[in-house]
């Protein structure tokens, strides 16, 4: 019998790791590097608990070795996705009406078991199969997957804590149910913590989830349905299937019991999802709820009066780190004409600097890009900037893929605010320098506001404070994200809850109470205690 009230209260975020040469978290990841290193895994799909093997086969490969398969995984048929919703609605029967606090509890062991024995497995993992280096990954799949555990434990206590008030003769409580079917949770390559995220938070909630984790993160994510495991999460709650992404979408969205997805991805294939939704919207049991963060065109906005070496080491790092490949990597910056040439001559000391290769030797601060396809984008919008009258590569401009798909750091320099590179999400480490008129910021702030459909992050660099705010007031619908004095990366759960709007997606906020009320249905119950035996008002009496 359980009448105890548990409370949950404010986590602290898991500490990022040292990992300096001879400490025990770095022992551990370099025996795991090695041990993931030489074997070949058999990566199966995942339903109802059970392994299933189809035979239609694919591989998995390092980007910055890409002769190196580190999996081979089974693809899904037709057949396996029916069979994947029809394990989550099995499982929904049980899982649903299981006491909250006993869903929190498996999240919490999930995230102990995180920060111990799985973390150096997960961050091996994303750092051979996704080419993050040490940092990277220690603080995607290590440090923001087990904040996302927790916090979001934190934030259910408080939804479920919002209740009504009782009247006179009245008692009257919400309850959060579930949504009436299962979740399809889509998620991307390039955060192994939003991989966990977009399954977990529905299912903290009580739904079930139908799971297309990204064909290039498929190393990390068969691991965490191993976690998952491990730490009592009921067969059935999540169903993970790799394969067509458009196969899994088609069947999904044509069920029934669709009740919603959430999604991490490009906003062709979101655009793609929420069309399908709305042409079978006849056919669902109810209206399903749509979550989706899906890129953007991240700005650095520069003021006359801003410290010129924050300028730099923000735009270099926020354009570089994990090669460009974050939603909220910088990739266009506007800059006073004067204080440019001091700010790309310190991106220039520091790119000389930077090692690039292998993510197994610490010393490579860059990395692969993830694969082919996203290499002969970068090289291609690279090649037109070097051919165009209006733009010039002013730093970097090399690609290599004969070992691995490696980009260099790159600089574009436009004097065309309007610049192909300036208004396309590339995802890859190229940034694009509008150098502005110095007695023009009002003209160029409003560019900036105007020139992408985005609005994810951004950030404004000003030691004029008040100049910053006013800039910030201007800016206000072109992220979802603002920094002030920083790069716009690095949002931290609990801290900075992520998201934008206008192309960028739905603003339903990853880290904060915002998401997790997309994942329920209210039902107000009222209770009268002594009911009404006289249909008459009181001055028919």
């Amino acid at each position: 019998m359980r009448n105890s009230v548990i409370t949950f209260p404010v986590p602290e975020n898991e500490p990022v790791k040292t990992y300096l040469k001879g400490s025990p978290e770095r022992v551990a990841l370099e025996a795991e590097l090695e041990h993931q290193s030489n074997i070949v895994v058999d990566i199966p799909i995942i339903i109802g608990g059970k392994e299933i093997r189809t035979g239609i086969t694919g591989k998995v490969t390092c980007p910055h070795d890409h002769k190196h398969v580190l999996a081979s995984y089974h693809k899904v048929t037709e057949k396996e996705v029916k069979m994947a919703i029809d394990a989550a609605m099995e499982a929904r029967k049980i899982w649903a009406n299981t006491d909250w606090t006993v869903r929190a509890a498996i999240m919490l062991k999930m995230a102990e078991l995180l920060a111990t024995k799985y973390r150096p497995i997960i961050n091996a993992a994303n750092m051979l199969g996704q080419s993050k280096n040490i940092y990277q990954a220690e603080i995607d799949s290590a440090c923001e997957t087990v904040d996302f555990f927790r916090y979001n434990v934190h934030y259910a206590s408080k939804l479920y804590g919002m209740q009504p008030k009782n009247g006179v003769g009245v008692l009257n409580h919400t309850e959060f149910r579930p949504l009436e079917g299962f979740v399809l949770a889509v998620t991307p390559f390039n955060f192994t913590s939003i991989a966990s995220n977009l399954c977990m938070t529905p299912i903290l909630m009580g739904n079930v989830a139908v799971w297309k984790p990204s064909t290039t993160a498929l190393l990390s994510n068969y691991y965490l349905m191993k976690l998952y495991k491990e730490a009592g999460l009921p067969d059935g709650v999540v169903n993970f299937l790799p394969g067509s992404g458009a196969l899994i979408g088609k069947i999904c969205t044509e069920s029934h019991y669709f009740a919603g997805f959430h999604f991490t991805g490009s906003t062709a294939t979101f655009k793609t999802l929420w069309q399908a939704a709305c042409a079978n919207l006849d056919n669902y049991i109810s209206y399903p709820r749509i979550v989706g963060e899906t890129g953007g065109k991240d700005f650095i906005f520069v003021h006359p009066t801003a410290d010129t070496k924050a300028v730099a080491t923000a735009a270099f790092c926020g354009a570089y780190e994990y090669q460009g490949q974050k939603c909220s990597a910088a990739s266009r910056m506007y800059i006073p004409k004067s204080m440019w040439p001091a700010v790309l001559e310190d991106m220039k000391a520091m790119a000389k600097e930077v090692k690039m290769g292998d993510v197994k030797d610490p010393v490579n601060y860059i990395n692969a890009v993830i694969d082919e396809a996203s290499f002969d984008k970068c090289a291609e919008y690279i090649n037109y900037a070097k051919n165009s009258k209006d733009a010039k590569v002013v730093m970097g401009g090399n690609c290599d893929k004969s070992v691995g798909y490696f980009v260099e750091p790159t600089v574009i320099e436009t004097s065309d605010p309007h610049f192909k590179s300036m208004e396309e999400e590339i995802f890859g480490p190229i940034l694009t320098v509008y150098p502005y008129d110095d007695d023009k910021v009002e003209e160029t702030v409003k560019l900036c506001d105007e020139t992408s459909p985005y609005g994810l992050t951004g950030s404004v660099f000003a030691q004029d404070r008040l100049a910053a705010e006013r800039i910030s007031e201007q800016l206000q619908n072109a992220a979802g994200n603002f920094y002030i004095n920083d790069k716009p990366t690095g949002a931290v759960v609990g801290l900075q809850p992520f998201g934008g709007a206008r192309a960028s997606g739905t603003d339903d906020k990853a880290g904060g109470e915002f998401n997790l009320i997309r994942w329920v249905t209210p039902r107000v119950v009222k209770e009268t205690l002594v009911s009404p035996t006289d249909y008459r008002y009181s001055y028919l009496k």
